[in-house]
């Protein structure tokens, strides 16, 4: 890590942070000199400071705050290492931390840490899962009153209408996706295909798959963080929230995931079209972990306005081959890629969070070798099918008393996600929806 610096000597400041529970980077700005001391040592804030609401506040009678004096967690450096900060104007570099506490031992309240635990359960068991992220978001101009497209630099124009696969939208925000993927180089994140989407001004990018699950979220997480700073280097925001646009398609987070054994076989991979024993039952747990777990995909008031019938986005736990209404689809192709396609998340989620809670329902479900219902045909939403939860309060008190999330998250950490949600859901009631839009917008 110090010898990526000593490459960089234009660098005169660092950025130390960790993700909180809704994926907001907290940290501190280092300079340079004192580099040095932080990837040897770490460096110390408030654990409380990973449990904070969407507005940064402290969450009213945490336990992490007054009842234990406020206590300082340690943050190490991450695998990733220094980055550098290509939305900034001065050279800086980015260096990712996790929290542990003072004797050694993984914060549980840390999302990143949640993911690790649950990575170390697959590993128990000879298996590597197998990771990648489609990211939708929106280009938007927020300078006025209400919310429109920008304009294209190259016309001057303003689309007004969605152009699924355009090869003509993108061409008119080109210049700030060459400088998106000459970013994502250089932060070493896999960015891969583009292409534009169902809504107004919204694009979508495939990272590259991976069998290291923290670094696909680390992949996620920082993606963000990028898109929405470079896009104000631009002159334009970016956004991930669930839906910008009541009369268009929200932005999703869908995730990909295969597993693979000792020897680096598909263990979903049976060699024909329907997929493995194992494959079934990593689906059956998706899918009895799903209700309980859509506090996960959808954190926010404005998720549960994507989630409705007809709008591109799951509201009924189901399965399918081939299918993009159902929650789980299969895609076709060649045998040893196959995988399962999780579409019920929106693109307002914490990666890590996200990634903990697909990845461990699939392994609920091969280990207690559970069996799917039958895998839908046709339109999911013309079926009789069970429903996700419909509001953001429902969503709080069932992942709150879930005996399956108990399995998957630290009681802590279940403990730590609901005082935030709840206190977000009271003070979230105040806010005009005009409100609830500006302060979504550049946070999720």
């Amino acid at each position: 890590m110090k010898n990526w610096l000593r490459k960089h000597p234009q660098v005169r400041t660092i950025r130390v942070a960790a993700a909180d529970l809704n994926g907001q980077p907290r940290g501190k700005r280092v300079p340079v000199r004192f580099a040095d001391a932080v990837v040897e040592n770490g460096t110390r804030f408030p654990m409380s400071v990973l449990n904070l609401d969407i507005w940064g506040e402290d969450i009213e009678d945490s336990p992490l705050v007054f009842d234990s004096g406020d206590a300082d967690g340690v943050l190490k450096p991450t695998e990733r290492g220094f980055m550098p900060m290509p939305w900034l104007d001065a050279p800086t570099a980015l260096l990712p931390i996790w929290m542990f506490r003072e004797n050694g031992k993984p914060y549980e309240g840390d999302p990143r840490h949640a993911l690790a635990r649950v990575i170390g359960r697959y590993k128990a068991r000879g298996l590597t899962p197998v990771c990648a992220m489609e990211l939708e978001f929106f280009l938007i101009d927020d300078s006025g009153k209400k919310l429109q497209v920008p304009l294209s630099p190259r016309s001057g124009k303003r689309r007004k209408a969605a152009e699924i696969m355009s090869i003509r939208a993108l061409d008119a925000f080109d210049t700030f996706f060459t400088d998106l993927y000459d970013a994502c180089e250089a932060m070493d994140i896999p960015a891969d295909t583009a292409i534009s989407e169902s809504g107004l001004g919204q694009f979508e990018i495939n990272l590259m798959h991976t069998d290291d699950a923290l670094r696909a979220a680390d992949d996620a997480w920082l993606f963000k963080m990028l898109v929405k700073g470079l896009a104000r280097r631009h002159g334009f925001a970016a956004s991930f929230m669930a839906k910008p646009y009541a009369d268009y398609s929200g932005n999703g987070l869908h995730t990909h995931f295969s597993v693979i054994d000792a020897d680096g076989e598909n263990v979903f991979d049976n060699g024909g079209h329907d997929g493995s024993e194992m494959l079934k039952q990593a689906v059956a747990g998706c899918l009895a972990a799903m209700h309980d777990s859509t506090l996960i995909f959808a954190p926010h008031a404005n998720s549960y306005d994507r989630l409705v019938p007809e709008a591109h986005a799951p509201n009924a736990i189901c399965w399918a081959y081939e299918n993009r209404t159902s929650a789980l689809r299969i895609p076709s192709g060649n045998p040893r890629a196959r995988r399962i396609e999780h579409r019920v998340a929106g693109g307002d989620v914490n990666p890590y969070l996200l990634l903990a809670a697909i990845l461990g329902a699939a392994l609920t479900g091969i280990e207690d070798g559970l069996t799917p219902p039958a895998p839908i045909t046709g339109n999911a939403y013309a079926l009789d099918l069970p429903l996700l939860p419909d509001t953001w309060e429902e969503a709080i008190g069932i992942f709150e008393k879930s005996e399956i999330m108990a399995r998957i998250f630290p009681a802590e950490m279940i403990r730590n996600l609901v005082m935030t949600k709840r206190q977000e859901h009271h003070y979230m009631e105040e806010l005009t929806p005009e409100e609830k839009v500006e302060l979504y917008l550049d946070t999720v």
